[in-house]
């Protein structure tokens, strides 16, 4: 008996040594790998995260007026909003289709990460059949390419006529500013290994990709923006591309846009027919600049519209 006090403070120094040794772990400071697997019909569809870049309201929409700023205090956001940079990597079961590559080496080096994501999701660059690009800023095409060399060797690379005729003629950078004007040069580097290797296949208007994905007009952001409808067992995602850049601003008030509109008019038309008809129709949409993972439903609203964003599901089970 006269042990157990000895025993019972050997014992509490040792939860304390125990308690201060957890206390004391270092912080880790990384996030898990960035992507997120779902169910369309019998379509796989992996959303990859490339990076994010902050980004202010006030100096890139357009108009910028107060009843933005209110809208982004509602959503508990500032002077500076984070910007997501998703691609989408779609499995038909027959086909492996990337629709935008993010920003691969353009942006700096708080981006460039598709690829290794795309690796930790399973899958690997040269498994990759097509890639079908929105638009060519520089933020959807640069992650095609790297030091000059080709990083999907057996991809197609895909989109509108329209945006390589504007994008690839340099003499139409002239007069334009920064960071437009390297937008040009940009899209001339990263297309040229798959020019070489005759991979590169622009398209005209509505045209299917592959069985189950279909290339749909949206011009106006650039001349030749395309959305992309994935459809599989009765389910649609529709992958907007840039129609929207802030989900806080533009879902309540679909009429403000961007400075990098090439025709505001018409992006805001286009935007505003994609937001009613997925509300109307009830499938999913997906956005590059959307808050990862990219991809929700939309509700009509008295005035405007909601973005109603999926739940994170630990498998890839069907979109409902």
């Amino acid at each position: 008996m006269k042990n157990i006090p000895s025993v019972l403070s050997v014992c509490t120094l040792a939860s304390l040594f125990f308690v201060s040794a957890f206390a004391s772990a270092p912080q880790v400071k990384t996030q898990a790998p960035g992507f997120y697997r779902m169910m369309l019909g019998t379509t796989e569809i992996t959303v990859l995260f490339d990076g994010f870049f902050p980004i202010k309201p006030k100096e890139l929409m357009v108009p910028s007026i107060p009843k933005s700023e209110a809208a982004l205090a509602r959503s508990y956001q500032g002077e500076l909003v984070l910007t997501s940079v998703n691609a989408f990597l779609v499995n038909t079961g027959t086909k492996l289709v990337l629709i935008d590559a993010g920003c691969g080496a353009f942006f700096g080096p708080s981006f460039g990460q598709l690829v290794e994501n795309l690796k930790a999701s399973g899958y690997s660059p040269d498994q990759v059949d097509e890639v079908a690009i929105t638009h060519m800023h520089s933020d959807h095409l640069g992650g095609i390419m790297r030091d000059g060399k080709a990083v999907f060797p057996h991809a197609t690379i895909r989109m509108d006529q329209a945006d390589a005729d504007y994008w690839l003629k340099l003499s139409n950078a002239e007069g334009k500013q920064s960071p437009i004007k390297e937008m040009f040069a940009n899209s001339v580097a990263a297309v040229a290994p798959y020019q070489a290797a005759k991979q590169f296949k622009p398209f005209h208007g509505k045209t299917e990709i592959v069985p189950g994905i279909t290339a749909l007009p949206s011009y106006g952001h650039t001349p030749g923006h395309t959305s992309y409808a994935v459809e599989s067992g009765g389910k649609k995602l529709l992958l907007v591309g840039d129609l929207l850049h802030v989900e806080a601003i533009q879902f309540p008030d679909p009429s403000v846009g961007v400075g990098f509109d090439t025709d505001m008019k018409a992006a805001t038309t286009q935007r505003v027919a994609a937001f009613r008809d997925a509300a109307k129709a009830g499938y999913l949409i997906g956005a590059v600049h959307l808050p990862f993972p990219g991809i929700g439903h939309v509700s009509a609203e008295k005035s405007g519209f909601r973005y109603l964003p999926i739940p994170y599901g630990p498998v890839a089970t069907d979109a409902k």
